[in-house]
């Protein structure tokens, strides 16, 4: 599905409780792919540095519940520079996309110093979009999000199921390469986060296994979660 040259994927996030987590996660280990990415059962560390503008948009949004709204992140794995990626994730109600580019890690550092100029000699759309909101609207880094993914696919209808556990929150420091670069985990009383992710179908055996009234549909943001601990941190 296209809506206005993006590529639309089918998006659902739920609540789960560890006696969830470990009955779902046996019984998709039987019958979906481990993701490429996972060098073991843990999965892999997720590091997101996320931009905000002077009005808080990615923030206000998010809560106001605005159905079509985009957030701009660096995202990179395993504290490893070897794939850093420029990202864009629009939200069109129940559905997402997303455009990236890579970047280096000396345009990475040069982001986090504060230097964007050198976005207009790219390529990418999505990198023009960028310096042109920060420009415009003072868009920079503003939180970083981790968790650990674990991950398992199926080739029809491009099922992705995550299981993201261990959110955590930047302190202070946003490079995540700078020795002084600390995080905090957000406090989900052992909860973690159900992904659910799916191009124009997902197959019935699939998503009998996720319709349980044990889990909790909502709309949530990691992003929000790290901002309002952020908040909390600077207030203690």
């Amino acid at each position: 599905m296209e809506y206005k040259g993006h590529k639309l994927r089918h998006e659902y996030k739920f609540y789960i409780n560890p006696f969830v987590y470990h009955e779902l996660r046996e019984r998709f280990r039987h019958i979906l792919q481990c993701d490429e990415n996972m060098s073991d059962e843990e999965g892999y560390l997720i590091s997101s540095v996320y931009f905000d503008d002077i009005y808080h948009s990615a923030f206000d949004d998010k809560i106001k519940g605005i159905q079509f709204r985009e957030k701009y992140r660096i995202r990179l794995y395993n504290h490893r520079d070897d794939l850093i990626k420029l990202e864009c994730k629009s939200k069109f109600d129940n559905y997402i996309s997303k455009k990236w580019a890579r970047l280096t890690r000396e345009e990475y550092n040069r982001i986090l110093n504060g230097e964007y100029e050198f976005l207009l000699s790219r390529p990418e759309e999505i990198c023009k979009k960028l310096y042109v909101n920060h420009a415009t609207k003072l868009l920079k880094p503003v939180t970083v999000v981790e968790y650990r993914r674990e991950a398992y696919v199926y080739p029809h209808g491009n099922v992705r199921i995550t299981f993201d556990k261990r959110i955590s929150a930047s302190i202070g420091e946003l490079d995540i390469f700078s020795q002084n670069y600390e995080t905090i985990q957000v406090p989900l009383d052992d909860m973690m986060v159900l992904e659910v992710k799916y191009d124009d179908y997902i197959p019935d055996f699939i998503w009998k296994i996720i319709q349980t009234d044990r889990i909790i549909k909502c709309a949530i943001s990691k992003y929000v979660m790290c901002r309002d601990i952020n908040r909390k941190v600077r207030l203690i």
